[in-house]
């Protein structure tokens, strides 16, 4: 190798370790920046020059070292895991705070449970038959009546309203999709074409890759990288993004609860239509839970079928308390059933109670004044198997074993997604230590090239001022 030819490789030298420390700057400056990827330096030696014709045929040194590149030093696999783990992760958060939102609605056991309400409502009607020439006691039975069908009705309502709060969520999480897949094929498109000009895209695939993850949490889907350095992004096998194209979602269906039946809320493709196949997230998560309720109970939406349980509890109350009631002799005289429930709507929201004190029947027909046969029996009612209190405590138990379900599922699906985004941090994560080392290095690595370059300096300097000055 000529001295010249020595000179340029500590050149060489000097500046791949002044990108080495550039590198290593930016590394620990980021250290704290939620979703950079470490970075390093790719080098490459350079081969000695071929020998020619007219070579020594000595061996010579290599010609220094050339910077291929700034890798980013993350995994597609972990980054992959780390993606499904947040799906799942963010399907059973929804159905968890779905069903604990229902066990706050439910109130049970407290004060302003229905149980207790039902435990009133007997008891009045046993205060009545103590005192059955009072009007007191009547009234107390009034109260405890519209307490009942109140709690049913205030209960249905705060579920309906909950069910409307889920779906405008879910519509929310809709337009973030679109919005964040809009972005994705925007970054796709600078990257490509930054990577076809020779540049570094590094942060651009940071903020690309916290993207397809906050995707990933809302619908769930797959992130397939390209050649080219850009993604697709597909759901159920069929592609959201596309190099720089993107396809829009949308949220259809039903916009009550009342409206889910035959109805329910899904997410559909705009153009060209189609339904959306969803495999996790947030979004699936709130579709499950606004689905209507089965027709053989219990398999649907959590919220449908815990309004229809509330129907029920009111259907169960009036079916048990009627045909008792009926068969007495209200205050006017008349056979008349305790409990109405009008119009074609939920029962839950319909159900009612007498209106004064002389619709009550405390007797039989044709028995004394003191007769309060109607009222032991009515009283009787909260106890046995097919009582409304042991269809209530049904209702009330199986609503809190699939809470406790969702609960330890979300527990679980927490666990795995921490799991798989410390395993992705401890392959693309900065660590100071490592970067310090680095930094070290490389400032050596300098300080060596350009004591290199200072020796060769000094050897031409001899060779051009100072050859031939011998004996002089």
């Amino acid at each position: 190798m000529s001295t010249f030819g020595a000179l340029n490789t500590a050149y060489r030298g000097l500046t791949a370790a002044q990108q080495g420390m550039n590198v290593a700057g930016q590394n620990i400056a980021n250290a704290a920046t939620e979703g950079y990827t470490r970075q390093r330096v790719q080098q490459s030696s350079l081969a000695a020059p071929a020998q020619g014709l007219f070579g020594s045929g000595r061996p010579e040194a290599g010609q220094g070292v050339s910077v291929d590149g700034i890798a980013r030093l993350g995994s597609s696999f972990l980054d992959s895991s780390a993606r499904s783990a947040g799906a799942q992760a963010g399907y059973a958060s929804v159905r968890s705070g779905a069903l604990q939102g229902i066990e706050e609605i439910l109130g049970e056991p407290g004060e302003n449970g229905i149980s207790t309400a039902l435990q009133g409502f007997w008891s009045a009607w046993q205060a009545a038959a103590n005192q059955p020439s009072e009007d007191g006691p009547k009234g107390l039975i009034l109260n405890a009546a519209n307490s009942v069908t109140d709690k049913i009705s205030s209960a249905y309502q705060a579920l309906d309203s909950q069910w409307s709060s889920v779906r405008a969520q879910a519509s929310d999480n809709v337009n973030a999709v679109n919005a964040a897949a809009s972005q994705v094929a925007a970054y796709n498109t600078t990257i490509r074409s930054t990577l076809a000009a020779g540049g570094s895209a590094n942060e651009l695939i940071d903020a690309r890759a916290k993207l397809t993850d906050s995707i990933a949490n809302l619908v769930g889907g797959t992130v397939r990288e390209q050649p080219d350095g850009t993604v697709d992004v597909l759901l159920g096998g069929n592609a959201l993004v596309t190099g720089g194209s993107v396809r829009t979602l949308a949220l259809t269906g039903a916009t009550t609860m009342s409206q889910a039946s035959g109805n329910a809320p899904r997410v559909d493709w705009v153009n060209p239509e189609g339904a959306v196949v969803l495999d996790g997230g947030s979004i699936l998560g709130a579709l499950s839970v606004l689905a209507p309720a089965s027709v053989n109970g219990g398999s649907g939406g959590v919220i449908a079928e815990a309004a229809e349980a509330y129907n029920n509890i009111a259907s169960a109350l009036a079916t048990a308390v009627n045909p008792i009631h009926k068969s007495g002799v209200t205050g006017n005289g008349a056979n008349a059933d305790f409990f109405t429930i009008s119009g074609g709507g939920p029962a839950a929201l319909s159900i009612k109670g007498p209106a004064a004190t002389a619709d009550i029947a405390l007797k039989l027909a044709g028995k004394g004044a003191l007769d309060t046969s109607i009222a032991d029996q009515i009283s009787q009612l909260g106890t046995g198997p097919g009582s409304p209190d042991k269809i209530w405590s049904g209702i009330v138990t199986n609503i809190g074993v699939q809470s406790r379900g969702a609960q330890q599922h979300e527990t679980l699906t927490a666990a795995a997604q921490a799991s798989a985004q410390t395993s992705r941090a401890s392959q693309a994560s900065v660590s100071l230590d490592e970067e310090n080392v680095s930094l070290l290095t490389n400032q050596h690595a300098y300080q060596a090239a350009a004591r290199v370059m200072t020796a060769v300096d000094e050897a031409l300097d001899v060779l051009i001022n100072r050859t031939g000055l011998v004996g002089r």
